[in-house]
């Protein structure tokens, strides 16, 4: 559902907009600020990249401000471009890459300094269908391999149910938790496999009945 607040909610968790009450808790405290070892990537691709800095320039964004030096850097972004495929357009800039491939390198950002904390607003919505398969799968398998703690937000019922573990359900506004939906799909998960699954056929259609409620 639109306009309840879901974006807000992430930029809240990051600790972008201060709290007009209540706390939030990460690892047991209160955010104030950025929390530590946190990734954040957005639908918008094309406004989450700086246009004048290479790939590589701007997955190594994250680590400014920081004391690793160059060469500590390079093995690094060298491993999380080959991690989300993009081994071979290091020097390229964002405008000369597909839709995907510029989405592919926020997420490669996100993930560089290896966060606890993973959060995902909309991340998807923007690419064609196919793209969306491939980042859903590539997304969902370094967050299994290094895992990290992660929230979603989305609007695509079969893509929460395929990625999720939990399914949080928001009513309009004001907002309020509508639904809870436990996924106990086994993983790894596969795109034909996994949704042409029995038990994924059920929990989506919980989730749809849940919707219309």
């Amino acid at each position: 559902m639109s306009g309840v607040g879901k974006s807000t909610l992430l930029r809240l968790i990051a600790g972008l907009i201060p709290l007009s009450q209540g706390q939030i808790l990460v690892d047991g405290k209160v955010v104030v600020t950025p929390p530590e070892k946190m990734g954040f990537v957005i639908q918008d691709y094309s406004r989450s990249l700086l246009p004048w800095m290479t790939v590589a320039g701007n997955v190594a964004l994250p680590f400014r401000g920081h004391s690793i030096t160059k060469a500590e850097r390079a093995p690094l972004i060298k491993n999380i471009l080959s991690a989300v495929g993009l081994s071979d357009v290091a020097h390229y800039y964002p405008w000369q890459l597909s839709g995907g491939m510029q989405q592919r390198v926020a997420i490669a950002r996100a993930l560089i300094t290896q966060p606890r904390l993973l959060l995902l607003d909309e991340p998807f919505a923007s690419v064609d269908a196919h793209i969306r398969l491939e980042l859903e799968d590539l997304v969902a398998g370094l967050v299994r391999e290094h895992g990290i703690t992660t929230v979603l937000v989305t609007h695509d019922v079969d893509e929460a149910v395929y990625l999720s573990d939990r399914v949080i359900v928001l009513s309009s506004t004001p907002a309020t938790v509508r639904m809870e939906l436990t996924v106990d799909l086994a993983k790894p998960r596969d795109q034909i496999q996994t949704r042409s699954h029995k038990r994924f056929i059920a929990l989506r259609s919980e989730l749809y009945l849940g919707l219309r409620r």
